[in-house]
């Protein structure tokens, strides 16, 4: 029987992806179709609404899996689980190292105060979130395995 923990850790886990993959496929396309100003000013927006959100998100997620992964070390599909963990734990690494620090600079600039390279470095951070969405979407698939 599936338990209360694990779908609702899936549930989280699932919308957490959704976002995340909405972020990289729709919204910064928009975004980058834009005129300069309308896009660096959402981008900003942006880093400043999900990044209050989404380190809670993250670790949380990386909490539930690890709570489900210990009430059910020694059922059927826990290997799937811990091996999901790993990968929440790498996205949030991942995160911290690469995609935090672009995303604390870009949330305080305007468009009479960013730095010359500000699009090269939206373009870095699209392309390490593009990496860490494909991360997630294995621990979400990985979850979705461990229910089966």
């Amino acid at each position: 029987m599936i338990s209360t923990l694990e779908v609702f850790t899936t549930v989280a886990v699932g919308v957490m992806v959704g976002v995340e993959f909405a972020v990289a496929v729709v919204l910064n396309r928009i975004l980058n179709a834009l005129p300069a100003e309308s896009d660096q000013l959402g981008r900003a927006h942006g880093g400043r609404m999900l990044g209050a959100v989404m380190p809670f998100w993250y670790i949380g997620s990386v909490v539930l899996v690890g709570i489900w992964a210990a009430a059910r070390w020694h059922h059927h599909g826990t290997g799937l689980v811990v091996t999901s963990g790993v990968l929440l734990i790498v996205s949030v690494i991942m995160s911290l190292l690469l995609l935090v620090p672009i995303n604390n600079r870009n949330k305080t600039w305007t468009p009479e105060k960013r730095p010359e390279d500000w699009k090269e470095q939206m373009n870095r951070w699209d392309r390490f979130h593009y990496i860490r969405v494909a991360d997630i979407i294995a621990a979400f698939a990985l979850l979705v395995a461990a229910l089966v």
